[in-house]
């Protein structure tokens, strides 16, 4: 069943120069938006100002090929790690929601927990964090692996990490610290809870050095689409970020996932699905197309293949890049990217080449190039028939694609009261409709 919320969630997927492979090169695109603060600075406000409910920023702990004359086209090579990002821009922002990419992989729960908490107290209830697993051995081997954690026992891990987290946000009740310069007690007492966890993969005593949140906690968000990943975010998200090709699948995931919630004791509405869409919009279909043609013409064949081999786990150089898609051996990586991958070159019959030019902008996420009326008839039949909450926004280039959107896109989404004109709340969870969740010690 559809949501019962009446307008869509939106959050701008900031990715340093733009989704489309080759955005960097668009007139449009800032090349350096890697190491450019003020770029990101100029994002955040104009997403705030559009009403957007948040930023988010992806992240990999290491490049994210290291297949050189690829790489070395591209604008994947430098990025600002994203919680640092998000600190900063906290600070010249005051009501959209900032969600960041943290790896369960290679991170403890102590320092997850306490950045986030620290992220939520310094912009007043607005922080996010997207629970990923990582999928690369390129990440592992900058922590003394040689290869990824297989893709079960990440899962695992990331369940008990989740449950640690969530545990040490709870070390201090709402009203803990009493500051009363007069008594000289600073804080209750009966009010801390220490954490005590001893699992599989941690023993964490606490309690946490930073206070409650004032989201009571942070918003959770995971993206996994896999068995496992899917039963993860059952189980822990409040926003779940998918990457969907068409409408049936958007809207199988839509019932699946928010179904198995409720044997986690979770209702439907404490979930919020929100599909990337890939928009390239012009006043005509025309117009939007030749926006388009002019991007995947900036493609260098090695790119393309160097950026399908990366998403599908498996070097696709040797093979005719005219040619079908070769049988691929399973993946220890991102299982269910590689079969979105597979399932699109098989479906429609596509070559090597005519497959990474069909992902070179989305990488799998709803592409969508038309009018204005077209994009919007889209975005609202899966918001009204059960197929997404919302949407996560990947422009082609930035600022000019997100530029198109808030200019063209949303006063047409406002004429059909599918999103809001002005913020009503001050926290990302008062954005979403998500609850504040109790104290689960104060409560008990």
């Amino acid at each position: 069943m559809p949501d019962t919320r009446s307008q869509l969630a939106l959050g701008a997927f900031l990715m340093q120069t733009g989704h489309h492979i080759a955005g960097w090169r668009h007139p449009g695109a800032q090349a350096d938006a890697g190491s450019n603060f003020a770029h990101y600075v100029k994002l955040a406000r104009q997403a705030e100002e559009a009403k957007f409910d948040a930023i988010f920023i992806s992240d990999s702990v290491g490049v994210r090929n290291r297949d050189i004359a690829s790489l070395s086209r591209t604008a994947r090579s430098d990025q600002f790690e994203p919680l640092t990002l998000l600190s900063a821009l906290a600070a010249v922002t005051e009501r959209i929601g900032l969600i960041a990419t943290a790896s369960t992989s290679f991170n403890e729960p102590y320092n997850i927990a306490r950045k986030f908490a620290s992220l939520d107290q310094i912009s007043g209830g607005r922080a996010g964090w997207n629970l990923v697993t990582s999928s690369g051995d390129g990440e592992a081997e900058n922590f003394n692996l040689l290869k990824h954690i297989d893709h079960a026992l990440r899962y695992e891990r990331a369940a008990e990490f989740h449950q640690v987290v969530t545990g040490l946000w709870d070390s201090w009740e709402d009203d803990a610290f009493l500051r009363d310069k007069e008594s000289g007690q600073y804080f209750d007492p009966a009010k801390l809870h220490v954490l005590n966890h001893k699992g599989k993969h941690f023993s964490v005593r606490g309690p946490l050095n930073v206070s409650r949140s004032p989201q009571g906690q942070p918003v959770i968000v995971q993206a996994g689409a896999s068995e496992a990943g899917r039963d993860l975010a059952a189980r822990t998200a409040e926003v779940v970020f998918v990457a969907h090709q068409t409408f049936d699948e958007a809207r199988g995931f839509y019932a699946d996932l928010k179904g198995r919630a409720a044997a986690y004791g979770r209702a439907a509405g404490e979930i919020r699905i929100m599909p990337g869409i890939f928009p390239v919009v012009a006043p005509t279909r025309a117009e939007a197309e030749e926006k388009f043609r002019r991007l995947q013409e900036l493609i260098p064949t090695v790119v393309g293949v160097g950026l399908l081999s990366q998403l599908v786990g498996f070097d696709l150089a040797p093979f005719p890049v005219d040619g079908p898609l070769p049988e691929l051996p399973p993946t220890n990586g991102a299982k269910s990217r590689q079969q979105l991958m597979v399932d699109l070159a098989r479906r429609d019959g596509l070559s090597i080449r005519q497959t990474y030019l069909r992902i070179a902008g989305a990488r799998g996420h709803l592409q969508v190039v038309g009018s204005v009326s077209e994009i919007a008839d889209l975005m609202e039949s899966w918001f009204r028939d059960g197929g997404a909450d919302g949407f996560n926004i990947m422009s082609p280039a930035h600022p000019a694609g997100l530029g198109d959107f808030i200019e063209l896109l949303l006063p047409e989404l406002r004429r059909r009261g599918l999103f809001r004109s002005e913020y009503e709340g001050r926290t990302l969870r008062e954005h979403l409709g998500l609850r504040r969740p109790g104290h689960r010690a104060a409560a008990a």
